[in-house]
């Protein structure tokens, strides 16, 4: 077993987001996927502009707050509770257009 606290994990070198890969493929000999926490600021867009995308499929939830997330033409609201899956490579963004903070739990998984 691998523990670590949340808050001991320094967060990775984005500076409008606090992102936390709190376990990766680096913690287990053939894992293929990254486990962690993002926080997004009230009035935050991540990315800044545009869309970002990546090679794992990602699966989330969101534990606080809420955001307004982007897939294509299409955009979704997103609040406490509600979990979402984004394929690899589908392009995406989010904006957390509330008064507090919005803290997600997020897995990339590689197929």
């Amino acid at each position: 077993m691998i523990v670590v606290n949340i808050d001991e994990v320094m967060p990775d070198a984005k500076q409008h987001v606090s992102l936390k890969t709190l376990f990766s493929e680096r913690d287990l000999e053939g894992a293929n996927a990254r486990f962690g926490v993002v926080t997004i600021p009230p009035k935050t867009r991540i990315p800044l502009s545009g869309t970002g995308a990546h090679e794992e499929d990602e699966y989330s939830i969101v534990v606080k707050g809420a955001m307004i997330a982007g897939v294509g033409d299409m955009e979704y609201r997103l609040s406490a509770g509600d979990a979402s899956l984004i394929p690899a490579g589908e392009a995406h963004w989010a904006y957390n257009d509330g008064e507090e903070n919005c803290e997600i739990v997020w897995v990339l998984v590689r197929r």
